[in-house]
């Protein structure tokens, strides 16, 4: 199916302007990545979008529940994509507000960046955003790309680090979702920044059942994984190191359209950011994963527990 086509008849949303210092985020980015941040208004509602994994789509249905307890109106579409068909969803109207992670988003919108420290990368962000959209306080729970290796591969090739992958060029299989191929924290970073070349690219999911899968038969040698992947430690795979820095943090950090962004979903979304935890956002990934969970149900429990709801 043609991911776009999803895309076509989302209504118009909600978002939020800028709130008084909260203390896990970078609360002074008024006008985010805009000309012309602040001056929207959430009354007509907000249509969240979330990517095509299980992780921001409970970050999604949070988001929703907490605006919601706030009295917006929301609507959630998930699993629409990457950031190839988000980005423009969202400058185009189609969604209003989107849960990112700071050193991706970061990557994808100026792929030469060096900032690594979290108030440098926010505000390299609201430097690299297009007019038009704006990035909230980010939170504390955070999320990063790993690349895995099971024990058994680790032992054969001697493998630790990223750095170690360059003794087996030629050699090693891949597995990631397609658009890691032509990113910075992926393919090409890894090429670039460690002189690593596969054997070969297998096009796969981000985190998901295709790429941990192909991981434990052996398909792949080299998994691209999430950090908050519960799989990771169930299975004793070996994360590799990365000495020099090619994976920038990841904190969750919400990106909306100016026209959306009020106080009212600022203040709530910073609640959310102040509240989530990485632990709890893992236990959440598991409980949608091994336990077979609704997201939408998980992230509603979930709210409801830490009194972000009624």
């Amino acid at each position: 199916m043609n991911r776009r086509t999803l895309l076509g008849g989302l209504f118009a949303a909600a978002s939020v302007p800028a709130l008084a210092a909260c203390s896990s985020g970078i609360t002074s980015l008024d006008g985010g990545g805009s000309a012309g941040g602040g001056g929207g208004s959430s009354k007509d509602g907000v249509t969240i979008g979330t990517a095509n994994f299980t992780e921001n789509q409970v970050l999604g249905f949070l988001y929703a529940a907490v605006l919601e307890a706030a009295g917006v109106k929301t609507k959630v579409r998930p699993n629409l994509g990457t950031r190839e068909i988000l980005i423009p969803a969202l400058k185009g109207g189609d969604i209003d507000l989107l849960p990112e992670y700071q050193g991706a988003l970061l990557h994808y919108l100026s792929p030469k960046a060096e900032a690594t420290e979290e108030g440098e990368m926010q505000n390299a962000l609201a430097m690299a955003l297009p007019v038009g959209l704006q990035v909230l306080p980010y939170g504390m729970a955070e999320d990063s790309d790993a690349f895995v290796v099971t024990q058994e591969t680790a032992d054969k090739y001697g493998l630790s680090s990223l750095a170690d992958l360059k003794k087996e060029n030629g050699k090693l299989v891949i597995g990631a979702a397609p658009e890691v191929k032509k990113r910075e924290v992926g393919a090409v970073g890894l090429k670039d920044v460690y002189g690593v070349e596969f054997k070969e690219f297998k096009s796969l999911d981000s985190s998901g059942p295709l790429v941990k899968g192909a991981l434990k038969k052996g398909d792949v040698d080299v998994a691209n994984l999430f950090t908050t992947d519960t799989d990771i430690v169930a299975n004793k795979w070996v994360v590799l190191t990365d000495p020099k820095n090619l994976i920038p943090g990841q904190h969750i950090v919400p990106l909306i359209a100016d026209r959306k962004a009020d106080s009212t979903v600022r203040k709530a979304l910073a609640e959310l950011g102040n509240v989530l935890t990485t632990a709890d956002l893992t236990e959440l990934n598991r409980q949608v994963d091994k336990d077979k969970k609704d997201p939408e149900d998980v992230a509603n429990a979930y709210a409801k527990e830490k009194g972000l709801t009624k």
